[in-house]
């Protein structure tokens, strides 16, 4: 499976596991597949809902800064990928 840079995490909040995340390359959709990679992260999760200043959306884009659920600890400058099929 391909990679596409999409982006960093921007903040973490560790009670709610949400990951603050700034698009910097790409679009991301609900049902896509992001991986996130950091010192000591490394996983991947299939976006279910994401939300921007707590509205529930079905697109970021570019510059837009998302919350989102995730099932591990991330920490600020992460790098999020999004996973492709070749």
């Amino acid at each position: 499976m391909a990679e596409e840079k999409l982006g960093h995490v921007i903040h973490y909040w560790s009670k709610i596991g949400v990951a603050g995340i700034h698009l910097t390359d790409g679009e991301l959709n609900v049902g896509d597949t992001i991986r996130v990679k950091g010192h000591t992260s490394d996983f991947t999760v299939t976006v279910d809902s994401m939300q921007i200043d707590g509205d529930a959306v079905e697109i970021a884009k570019v510059g837009d800064d998302i919350g989102l659920k995730v099932p591990e600890y991330t920490r600020e400058h992460d790098e999020v990928w999004k996973v492709v099929a070749d």
